[in-house]
């Protein structure tokens, strides 16, 4: 029998604590191929890797893993139930390993209510300044820190419970055609069918004249029928009707009909019909600002918290400045508590300043925050916490920045080194890795062809390691957008010929007077056939001028007939050259599915396909198995104690509650009976578990299969699992999915693609795969639009649109347009240097 000295952990060795590295042995989480790997502490250190290759499995499946796992064995069992915990990575051992954090790439859906100042929770310090140090109203009382926050009961406005907007109805929008007569239709908003015909037949009861235009009725009469919190009950005596006997109708208005739908009924498409009766805009009570009155009528520097809220940083610093000449002593006076407060304000924006974050405001939703304006507000968040000898694991911190924003992101990585501690990064943008001190290149391919420690060491010696995708990126100067080699499952092959020149534009369309966000009156022509680029830096306007397309798109019958679009928040005066376009795809980074339910196979309808041979087997006609047997969503075929889902909660008294196996399918997700049906020697679960490319060969005979499996693997997912749940897929990733199924669809028409950084998350190699199906999609004559960063793309794209010059209120303009080579030649854009760079190497 074993001791119990034999069971322990073997301690690190002196020499392992004073070495300066992190020792990871037998590391086997996901793909990694049971790795050795030496990682030197107080250096920035890459990981890089074509997509599934490993390397985020080795950086946060494993070290930071391991480290969290030995944090968490330091906490009470009681404390631990609190705290959501990950599993113990697979790995042997790990020496030399500090305490860790980590900052990943969030994929789920911000909250309106959260803000720059909540995420940097910086809005905590201003509301206590406030409160505090704050100008009151004589005779008031002071009033808490939650009085100033909308998201607290005290703090938000009761008319629109702090969100700041209210919706409301008017008689245009409850009337849209005021030329009708009640029986004609003229009240929009009322329900159709019998509902209607009631709520007519009650207002000739009550000696309404429902006959004559809406417009000439009294307005007293109109306001009544619109407005009217009343609800008289009449007999009614039906004229033209069914139902002959006579019966007691009630009146709603139209307001009380919209807002009794929107807050009862159950049904989404009748909620969104009542939703188009409506106006949305800043609520009369606050302003817009979610607070209430008393709160308001605080002042701090003679403003109130609304207004330094929506102050760009750069001027809310300039605003706070004077309240620190008040010594912040210890007398516990206001001014000397607004003092002390300031002063470690401006501190903190003074780090969001360095990011190049000064045009955001502290009041700025984070759902309109791009990707990389998130990832620098929490690196500048964690700058400040001052820890020293930790380690900090960054997912693609470069990720959604311009070029001209990486800069100052490497000098705050370097600033985390001086500060004494070691920085890793999951990183794609090989002009960050060339800054690196250490290089850990994983692969050479993804899934089960990667999980290899390639190289780990100075970013020179990769020059010597052949098999590496990263090597002729990093070293040789190639780019992305070179011509595409061979697909043989990778990206390795012969070139093909590169394509000669610019393509021609078939058109143009033209959008006058566009508004939204940062966008004011903005006039820009987009060329019908072609690939174009969408560039500048963070918070100029990008992606608003694709949601300025697609409200385009979505109103172009109204708009080529002289009307506008008015929506929320977006403005379009008038637009021309849409009838060359029949449909519009816009591809984001959205996840396919919020459930585990939703995967690879389902999202694609492949899934369909793989059902139906299995029902078509003879086992499965013996028991009359349908289709819909081989579904783990219906019960019938999926097992009844996990419902499908493949695992259990599994509660544990003093420890956390986890998630394991199903005890009965152990995570096979169907029942025993389902299971026993085989296609050529695999049963369903089988199939699900196998990864694109080896379901490539394994359903190349079944059409609809293969051909949802090729367009997978040419936008290079061919390392996922056809069961891969969608929770688990990164946002680029979702995104090349959306992709790959728009592709495997059959062309009907000109269709106009917009894509908002579809390169993000994407190595090099990856990147090449993806903009040749961009390519492809414009040859078969569509338009593809794109945002990006990526400066060898938009080197080789057809037509430039560069917004900027600046962020926020300083961006929104069209800087320049046209050819790359033209746009590098601007003087004045932040881009056309970069982009200068990329164009050489064509």
């Amino acid at each position: 029998m074993e001791s119990i000295e034999s069971m322990l952990p073997v301690p690190p060795s002196a020499e392992d604590l004073l070495d300066g590295f992190v020792r990871v042995r037998g590391a086997q989480e996901n793909n990694l191929k049971n790795v050795d790997v030496d990682v030197p502490r107080d250096a920035i250190v890459a990981f890089t890797g074509i997509s599934g290759s490993g390397k985020s499995s080795l950086a946060f499946g494993t070290i930071f893993a391991e480290a969290q796992r030995r944090y968490f064995e330091s906490v009470a069992p009681y404390a631990r139930r609190l705290i959501q915990q990950g599993g113990n990575p697979h790995v042997e051992s790990i020496t030399g390993l500090p305490p860790a954090v980590a900052l990943q790439q969030r994929r789920g859906t911000p909250s309106t209510r959260s803000s720059v100042g909540t995420v940097t929770t910086l809005s905590n310090s201003v509301r206590m300044l406030f409160s505090r140090a704050g100008d009151y109203p004589d005779g008031s009382g002071i009033l808490y820190s939650d009085s100033f926050s909308p998201n607290t009961v005290t703090g938000a406005c009761p008319v629109c419970h702090g969100l700041g907007t209210a919706h409301t109805v008017s008689e245009e929008s409850l009337v849209p055609n005021p030329e009708l007569s009640i029986s004609e239709g003229a009240v929009a908003a009322w329900p159709g069918a019998w509902q209607g015909k009631n709520l007519r037949d009650i207002l000739v009861k009550l000696g309404y004249d429902v006959e004559i235009p809406w417009k000439k009725l009294p307005q007293k009469q109109r306001d009544w029928i619109l407005f009217t919190e009343e609800q008289p009950v009449v007999t009614v005596t039906p004229l033209r009707d069914r139902i002959e006997k006579p019966y007691k109708g009630r009146f709603w208005s139209a307001r009380s009909h919209v807002l009794h739908t929107l807050a009862d009924s159950k049904s989404a498409p009748m909620r969104e019909r009542a939703l188009a009766f409506m106006h949305s805009g800043p609520c009369t009570e606050c302003g817009g600002s979610g607070l209430k009155p008393d709160a308001l009528a605080v002042r701090v520097a003679g403003r109130n918290i609304a207004e330094m809220n929506a102050l760009p940083l750069k001027e809310f610093k300039d605003a706070l400045r004077p309240l620190t000449n008040t010594p912040a002593g210890s007398d516990g006076s206001r001014e000397a508590v607004g003092a002390a407060i300031a002063k470690d304000l401006l501190q903190r924006v003074g780090v969001l300043l360095d990011l190049g974050l000064g045009y955001l405001s502290l009041g700025r939703a984070t759902p309109t925050l791009s990707p990389g304006e998130m990832q620098r507000l929490r690196i500048a968040t964690q700058l400040r916490s001052g820890l020293f000898g930790v380690i900090y694991v960054l997912d693609e911190p470069s990720a959604g920045l311009h070029p001209a924003d990486t800069e100052p992101l490497l000098e705050v990585l370097a600033q985390l080194r001086a500060g004494g501690n070691t920085v890793f990064v999951v990183e794609h943008n090989m002009d960050l890795v060339r800054r690196a001190d250490w290089i850990v290149d994983v692969g050479p391919r993804a899934g089960v062809d990667g999980g290899w420690i390639l190289y780990s060491g100075p970013v020179p010696g990769l020059a010597d390691v052949k098999e590496s995708l990263t090597r002729p990126f990093l070293l040789d100067g190639d780019s992305p957008a070179s011509p595409l080699e061979a697909l043989d499952g990778g990206t390795a092959g012969g070139r093909r010929p590169p394509r000669q020149g610019r393509r021609q534009e078939l058109g143009r369309l033209h959008i006058r007077q566009a508004s939204l966000h940062n966008l004011q009156n903005l006039e820009v022509s987009v060329p019908v056939g072609v690939l174009s680029a969408v560039t500048g830096v963070s918070g100029s306007g990008k992606s608003s001028l694709l949601k300025v397309l697609s409200a385009a798109f979505e109103s172009r019958d109204g708009l080529e007939n002289g009307a506008q679009v008015q929506s929320v928040d977006t403005a379009v005066a008038a637009v021309s050259g849409l009838d060359a376009v029949d449909r519009l795809v816009e591809v984001d980074q959205r996840p396919i599915g919020r459930t585990p339910r939703s995967n690879l196979a389902t999202y694609t309808g492949l899934f369909d396909a793989v059902r139906r041979e299995f029902a078509a087997t003879d086992e499965a006609k013996e028991h009359g198995f349908s289709p819909s047997r081989f579904s783990f969503n219906v019960a019938g075929g999926r097992c009844e104690n996990c419902l499908g889902e493949g695992s259990v909660s599994v509660e544990l008294l003093f420890l956390p509650g986890s998630y394991g196996p199903c005890p009965v399918c152990h995570g096979a997700r169907f029942n025993e009976e389902t299971l026993e049906v085989e296609y050529r020697g695999k049963n369903i679960a089988d199939v699900l578990s196998l990864t694109v490319d080896a379901a490539a060969v394994f359903l190349a005979d079944i059409p609809a299969a293969a051909r949802s499996l090729a367009a997978l693997r040419e936008v290079g997912l061919g390392y996922l699992r056809l069961g891969q749940p969608a929770t688990e897929l990164s946002g680029g990733e979702a995104q090349r999915i959306k992709l790959a199924t728009e592709l495997q669809r059959a062309r009907k028409g000109h269709t106009l693609y917009l894509l908002d950084e579809p390169t993000t998350g994407l190595h090099p190699a990856d990147v090449r795969l993806l903009l040749h199906q961009l390519n492809r999609l414009v040859d078969a004559g569509n338009t593809v639009v794109v945002v990006e960063h990526d400066m060898d793309v938009v080197a080789s794209a057809d037509w430039v649109m560069d917004l900027g010059p600046s962020g926020g209120a300083d961006g929104g303009r069209l800087m320049a347009a046209g050819t790359p080579e033209e746009v590098a030649a601007v003087e004045g854009s932040r881009t056309a240097p970069y982009l200068a760079v990329a164009t050489d190497k064509r």
